[in-house]
């Protein structure tokens, strides 16, 4: 796993697998919002009113996750290679 060539590979299916499951995420959130409110208020003791900001603050720090962690290198090493 030295090359070049499989780091790309692997930092791009890092980052389209990282976008989908933040895709998922986002859509889930979004159509099962009551649901998904009342089951964690129950498992995390949260008020219901915060929930939207909690759910605000997992997207935005995933999203800026994955673009640091597989999208940044993987365009890093396009451009090298």
């Amino acid at each position: 796993m030295n090359s070049i060539e499989t780091l790309r590979q692997f930092f791009g299916w890092c980052a389209v697998i990282n976008i989908g499951v933040l895709l998922l995420s986002s859509i889930m959130i979004t159509l099962f919002r009551g649901t998904a409110m009342k089951l964690h208020v129950r498992l995390f003791g949260l008020r219901e009113e915060e929930m939207p900001r909690e759910y605000f603050r997992y997207l935005a720090r995933y999203k800026i996750a994955t673009l640091i962690l597989a999208v940044v290198p993987y365009l890093a090493l396009r451009t090298m290679a």
